[in-house]
């Protein structure tokens, strides 16, 4: 059993998104276009509602929450990703990939939870507009945001403290651009199936629940916008709620894609698909945002 502490490999190798060189140029342009975009948005929505005193309400609030969670969650593998461009072999320590697959999934479960407390804010001012103001005060939005992010680590720390329990004695080429569990997972010297389950459990139980707290949300939110006199005011609502419901189905479709299947049925083509519209869903991200405004 002690033996099954120590970690001999020290380094992983991350191959990135292609092996064509022609395509590393035009590939590094158009994601280093995404990222700056999707940063220079999201924390320009997050300063512009910080300062300005009549976007103080709970759904700024959670809005600029997101916008935060979504450049920290970008900024955690774009980086390293643009810079796999143009090194031959790119290699990361092995402290350096747990953290990154770390702060990686304490975001994007952090903002799955952020993403089901917005629907639920809009829940209650559009199907419940007299209680609103006395159901969500500041102090609610608070510890609706702070749940989240606690949630985001405890699910985190859950599975990277089964990958620290994990050997990995033999190949240290990781088939992917960051440092993601499953990739991980297949490496790895022990048996493996505890944490393949307790991914298959914790982001099924997530998912779930924080799925159907959207769509139950919605399913009111629709009713209540259908009793709405006036077709200008039903078109406006109608097409707010679509804008959120394509980010939700964008960030579940792909979690559940990435997470709620066996490693065995692990594809690396699959997995990058998935983490391309990943990417593509902060630009929408940010243009939904600037609607709100």
């Amino acid at each position: 059993m002690a033996d099954a502490n120590f970690t001999l490999v020290t380094e992983f190798i991350l191959l990135g998104l292609t092996d064509h060189a022609e395509l590393k140029v035009v590939l590094f342009l158009v994601f280093l276009l995404i990222y700056t975009v999707s940063l220079v948005g999201n924390l320009g929505m997050f300063l512009l509602i910080q300062i300005t005193p009549k976007l103080q309400t709970p759904m700024y609030h959670f809005l600029s929450c997101l916008s935060l969670t979504d450049a920290c969650y970008s900024s955690v593998f774009a980086p390293r990703m643009l810079l796999n461009f143009f090194v031959e072999r790119e290699t990361i320590s092995f402290s350096a990939c747990i953290v990154q697959y770390f702060l990686f999934a304490s975001l994007i479960t952090a903002e799955a939870f952020l993403l089901a407390a917005m629907a639920y804010d809009r829940y209650m001012a559009i199907v419940n507009p007299l209680l609103y103001t006395a159901a969500m005060t500041r102090i609610v939005c608070v510890v609706l945001v702070i749940a989240s992010c606690v949630g985001g680590v405890i699910n985190s720390l859950t599975h990277t403290i089964g990958l620290l329990k994990l050997s990995f004695c033999g190949p240290n080429v990781i088939r992917h651009f960051f440092c993601d569990l499953p990739p991980l997972l297949k490496l790895s010297c022990s048996d493996a199936s505890m944490n393949e389950l307790l991914l298959l459990i914790f982001s099924g139980v997530i998912a779930v629940i924080t799925f159907m707290t959207v769509v139950v949300s919605y399913i009111f939110i629709v009713a209540a916008i259908l009793r709405i006199r006036s077709a200008a005011g039903r078109h406006k609502a109608f097409s707010t709620c679509a804008s959120h419901l394509t980010v939700v189905t964008l960030f579940y479709g792909s979690v559940s894609f990435s997470y709620i299947q066996p490693s065995s049925q692990y594809s690396l083509e699959q997995e990058k698909v998935v983490s391309v519209n990943g990417v593509s869903q902060l630009i929408f991200s940010v243009e939904h945002r600037q609607k709100a405004k």
